[in-house]
């Protein structure tokens, strides 16, 4: 099991690189950059990738509506070469308040935009002239939507690799399918690995039934908070630190039937607490909607306790098909953040 771990939205380039580099020095796999509605991801991602040596680089991630397909498999592609090989496209499709308040385009059709977006992409790394008719993308464009002067063209230069990895964040049981059909890697949230088999399963099963055989096996890439304690009290108090967070996606992330995080607490079983989770946020409630958050979920899906504990955790999530845990390491300075990801490569270390 690799160990990965997520930058912070608002932290700033200089700061972030400081710390990723020790991070890097204690075994640190793969760093994923978020692009929500701060700086731009490609900018910090090169700026990491010119300042380390060997831990990969991931967009954690980037928006399928924000680019056109063709940018985002060129943007990948340079991102490759000025990492050596080391990034992943991480891509996903937010949600309709990023993407039609922030960006100001309509939120449609993620499913089909995401399986055409992965087929271009692949295109364009394989140096093949752009030739794309589909329902949702048509490269070149026709005569009949602009000018007809366009034609095929193919990438000018040679990628450092033709199968880059593409990463899809994906939360409905057809997004989870079609993930497994046609991407290298997944990334869920709010992971309870004793329940994953029957909440993801047959969504996973139906896509690699139709997966194409010279793809690699799904690499599942999973966000978790990680702090190792002998302390009840220390441990019960991190707990409490995530309520906030979870409450946020379960109650915040969208409205009332248009938040996939909140489909996902129902689907976990926790009914009644996700609609009284999200009633109390939307009323803007929301300290009163973390302290609704269930303390099962919270001990479910993070990595906090004594070292024994935390190693035993770590082996059910590998035994449910995680690959890479993506930590959050919940020390108060960076000595200590460093110190954590460091335990956790050696815990993973010996699964």
């Amino acid at each position: 099991m690799r160990i990965g771990m997520g930058l912070n939205y608002a932290g700033g380039f200089d700061e972030t690189m400081a710390e990723l580099a020790e991070h890097e020095k204690a075994g640190l796999d793969i760093v994923f950059v978020p692009e929500a509605y701060s700086f731009d991801a490609v900018s910090q991602l090169g700026f990491i990738a010119a300042r380390t040596e060997r831990v990969e680089i991931a967009s954690g991630i980037l928006q399928i509506y924000t680019r056109t397909p063709t940018l985002t498999a060129m943007t990948a592609a340079g991102l490759d070469y000025v990492s050596g090989g080391r990034f992943t496209l991480g891509i996903g499709a937010s949600g309709p308040q990023v993407i039609e308040g922030f960006h100001g385009v309509p939120y449609d059709a993620p499913l089909g935009r995401t399986r055409e977006i992965i087929d271009i992409c692949r295109q364009v790394w394989r140096r093949e002239k752009v030739e794309h008719a589909g329902k949702h993308y048509a490269i070149p464009l026709p005569p009949e939507q602009g000018t007809g002067l366009g034609k095929p063209l193919k990438l000018i230069n040679h990628p450092v690799r033709a199968d880059i990895p593409i990463l899809v964040a994906a939360l409905g049981p057809k997004n989870v399918t079609l993930v497994a059909e046609k991407a290298d890697g997944w990334q869920p949230i709010f992971f309870v690995p004793e329940k994953a088999h029957e909440v993801w399963g047959p969504s996973l099963e139906a896509g690699k039934a139709k997966r194409d055989a010279s793809l690699d096996p799904l690499q599942v890439f999973l966000q978790t908070s990680f702090y190792v304690t002998d302390d009840d009290d220390v441990a019960n108090q991190m707990l409490d630190g995530m309520r906030g967070m979870v409450a946020l996606y379960v109650g915040g992330m969208g409205a009332k039937g248009k938040n996939f995080y909140n489909d996902v607490a129902h689907r976990y079983g926790y009914d009644d607490e996700a609609d009284k989770i999200q009633d109390l946020y939307l009323d803007g409630k929301k300290q009163e909607a973390a302290a609704e958050v269930p303390e099962e979920l919270l001990r479910a899906i993070s990595l906090i306790g004594p070292r024994s504990y935390v190693a035993e955790r770590m082996a059910a999530f590998a035994e449910a098909g995680v690959t890479t845990l993506n930590i959050t390491p919940l020390g108060g300075t960076p000595a200590e953040r460093v110190s954590l990801v460091g335990t956790a490569k050696e815990i993973a270390s010996d699964l």
